[in-house]
């Protein structure tokens, strides 16, 4: 077991806590509250997972579906059971041998309706500057002249909307449902309106003001989301001090810390931390890495949430060939541009209109002769953002001052710290939310952390980020479904294997009828929309969806979404009434299928990923449902409360072979964390294993430890049209094997023997295989 328990603790029943073997993610909120992640516990532990993963669990908006929005850190969230339910929930998990792992959002806070939910900003509203909150919040006074912008109204606010309550301590504004209170600077209840206005420390506005005016850090481009100065000790301690009581009292054994990159200086907030929960709590990062950005090594952290292994294991699963065949037909069909040239544009739309702000503060801050390459350097930057300290990449851009800036950012850390944090929100904005939407050749590379115009990782790439994960980051979790994917794991890997026959993204069908692919990427006609662009996102969503529950608003939805995030036709401030009208017309009536050679492809592609993720180095999560066919489109509809296959478990507990894909990778998943959990010296080590002969491109292996093997098909339908295996073989290292999955337990099949091993015959029933030796 990977939990352990000490007598000489005061409740003999709290573990030390430990690095996990795994951790299972459960999205929290009023419909799956701590009660209901209770009881799944029993189904979980005997999945093999070792640590449960919650949602943020602190008091949020009333209603909010993700816990993202916090308005009292002080308080575990009332509408999932409050604290007596989260310690109720520790309780169950101790009992099965699980600990708890909870995602915590030290970046921002809501600004709720009511607002007197966040009693901090509420103080700060009410005496401005001198109010001991002021320090929680980034707020630009001099910027607002000397009124803090609250753009929460949905029209421009009109003078006699306003009215003071009888006890004069609180300014309203609308009727009814819209009514919204706001608190009154004191001594100014009895003032004329209009000087009444003036007089506060905020000024109402509408929501769209934001863009320009708006005068404190918010969280990328949500402005009911403000940025909240953890890097004060003061406000550090005041926000962490519950979730620094439950990790004391060992309700939770870890933690997840969501966007590190917005914070003014990661590495320092992380060290205290660190300091604050102990040298053994484990502790990941959300941290998007570009594909040659590695996590600074000063971090006292076990690694990140685990997105660069995503792009990695995805990558393994994209053929090059086919992919660059599907940009030049994308190209042909839609007339945009290039990735590099998409990417860069949707930077400068995002840096100059959404976050016109941010820009124009940083510009203000640098001086005329500096603000254009402040604004350049923005757009060029390879990464995320520099760090205090660090270095400051260079961009290749034709404007003077770029070394100007740099030295700014390095020499001034209040400068620096608001580059970088606006740098952060741009590339989150420009990429993971525009550029990615409206890069559609091949929307399996869209994910966080990848790259759309190269998405393909071949065998070596893959093997060397593994060898390095072990040596560096051995403990670093790992990925493949998440609350932020746009695509589950299982829709990507069907939409995958279109890269293998892209000629099959040409062929009409009510999926948008896309019309011919010929040889040179045209198409015949532009579709029922009009929008050649989006019948590209609808046929691969469909057919990566294929046939599901609810398929049809499922997809309209993520349509909806996919059109107003790529901001070409319509979008979330300015919607395009009309053009919206024709997106239903895009979603097949019927339920659009992947062709029958193509569905084999598919079932490589999901078992050979989920055994690469659990098998190599870090801790892998299992996102809530996933250990199981799971195909979920773009938040919310991955939300939704997850289906437990507790019967399926049972049935192959009791010895019923896996039919069918879903139980073929539900038993693949609960071997694998069986045997991390039970036997985590398996998980150790890592040692590349070489195919030899025509088709070793398609085999990708490894060796954990000398006791447990791991071997993938990758490409499957370009290995089936090239003749199969044709004779190519695989070396295992000495001894007897046999097959970790399939029946209870850990699997009863022989696998080989010690030598060289023909591959069509290991892989004769199953596309992946885990291997451990006998004996």
């Amino acid at each position: 077991m990977t939990t352990q328990y000490s007598s000489s603790q005061s409740e003999s029943d709290v573990p030390n806590p430990v690095t996990p073997a795994s951790t299972y993610r459960l999205q929290l909120g009023p419909a799956f509250p701590f009660a209901a992640a209770g009881a799944a516990v029993p189904y979980l532990a005997s999945l093999g997972v070792s640590h449960l993963h919650l949602s943020p669990s602190l008091e949020a908006v009333p209603g909010s579906a993700h816990g993202y929005d916090v308005t009292d850190h002080t308080r575990v969230r009332a509408e999932l059971g409050g604290e007596e339910g989260l310690r109720a929930l520790a309780a169950t998990a101790r009992a099965h041998g699980l600990g708890m792992v909870l995602d915590i959002v030290p970046n921002h806070m809501a600004v709720p309706d009511p607002l007197r939910l966040n009693r901090p900003l509420w103080e700060v509203l009410r005496e401005g500057p001198r109010s001991p909150y002021a320090r929680w919040f980034d707020i630009d006074w001099e910027a607002g002249g000397g009124q803090l912008l609250l753009p929460v109204l949905g029209e421009p606010p009109r003078a006699d909307g306003f009215r003071v309550d009888a006890g004069g301590e609180v300014l309203r504004y609308g009727e009814g449902d819209a009514e919204r209170e706001f608190p009154l600077r004191a001594g100014t209840a009895g003032l004329p309106l209009p000087e009444l206005l003036t007089a506060q420390w905020y000024r109402v506005a509408c929501w769209r003001e934001a863009r320009t005016a708006l005068n404190y850090r918010r969280f990328f481009t949500i402005s009911d989301l403000i940025g909240v100065r953890v890097e004060d000790p003061g406000v550090f301690s005041a926000t962490h001090s519950k979730v620094l009581e439950l990790v004391r009292d060992g309700v939770l054994q870890g933690l997840r810390v969501d966007h590190v990159d917005g914070l003014a200086d990661p590495e320092g907030y992380l060290r205290r931390l660190r300091a604050a929960v102990g040298g053994d709590c484990w502790v990941v990062v959300e941290k998007i890495l570009a594909r040659q950005e590695r996590l600074p090594p000063g971090w006292p952290v076990a690694g990140t949430t685990g997105y660069d292994a995503l792009h990695r294991v995805d990558g393994l699963f994209a053929d090059p060939a086919g992919t660059a065949e599907l940009a030049r037909a994308y190209a042909g069909t839609t007339g945009l541009p290039s990735w590099g040239a998409t990417a860069a544009a949707a930077a400068r739309e995002v840096l100059t209109g959404d976050l016109a702000a941010e820009l124009a503060l940083l510009e203000r801050r640098a001086g005329p002769e500096l603000a254009p390459a402040v604004r350049e350097l923005l757009i060029g930057y390879p990464v995320y953002r520099p760090y205090p300290g660090g270095e400051v990449a260079e961009v290749a851009a034709g404007v003077s001052g770029l070394d100007g800036v740099r030295e700014l950012v390095l020499r001034d850390p209040a400068f620096g710290a608001r580059f970088a944090q606006t740098s952060a929100a741009l590339r989150a904005k420009s990429l993971e939310d525009r550029a990615f939407y409206r890069w559609a050749p091949l929307l399996s590379a869209t994910e966080v952390g990848g790259e759309p115009g190269a998405p393909a990782v071949s065998v070596a790439e893959f093997h060397a980020y593994c060898a390095e994960l072990e040596r560096d980051w051995p403990a670093t979790g790992t990925v493949l479904s998440t609350h932020d994917t746009k695509r589950s794991a299982d829709v990507r890997a069907r939409i995958a294997a279109l890269s293998q026959a892209p000629g099959e993204m040409g062929k009409s069908g009510e999926a948008g009828e896309a019309g011919e692919v010929g040889e040179r990427g045209k198409t015949g006609g532009a579709g029922r929309s009009g929008d050649p662009q989006l019948e590209w996102v609808a046929r691969q969503s469909a057919l990566g969806l294929g046939d599901v529950p609810d398929r049809g608003p499922r997809l309209e939805a993520a349509l909806l979404k996919a059109a107003r995030e790529s901001g070409l036709r319509t979008s979330w401030t300015d919607p395009d009434e009309e053009y919206e009208a024709g997106i239903a017309d895009l979603v097949p009536g019927e339920a659009a299928e992947l062709p029958g050679h193509l569905r084999e492809a598919a079932r490589a592609n999901v078992l050979g990923m989920t055994l690469l993720h659990l098998a190599m180095p870090g801790v892998p999560e299992v996102y809530q449902g996933s250990e199981t066919e799971y195909r979920a489109l773009v938040d919310p509809d991955n939300r939704r409360p997850a289906a437990f296959p507790r019967g399926v478990l049972a049935a192959l507990d009791a010895g019923t072979a896996p039919h069918g894909l879903a139980a073929e990778k539900l038993a693949l998943t609960a071997a694998l964390l069986r045997l991390r959990r039970d036997r985590p010296a398996l998980f150790s080590g890592y040692n590349p294993l070489t195919a030899s002969g025509p088709a070793a491109d398609h085999c990708v292996a490894f060796a954990r430890s000398a006791d447990l093997v791991a071997v993938a098909t990758r490409l499957s339908h370009r290995l089936a049209e090239s003749g199969g295996w044709n004779g190519t073989t695989l070396i295992l290292p000495p001894g007897q094997w046999r097959a970790a999955q399939g029946a209870p337990g850990g699997g009863t099949h022989e696998g080989a023997h010690e030598g060289r091993v023909q591959l069509a015959k290991l892989l004769t029933d199953l596309p992946a295989m885990a291997l451990v030796r006998v004996g």
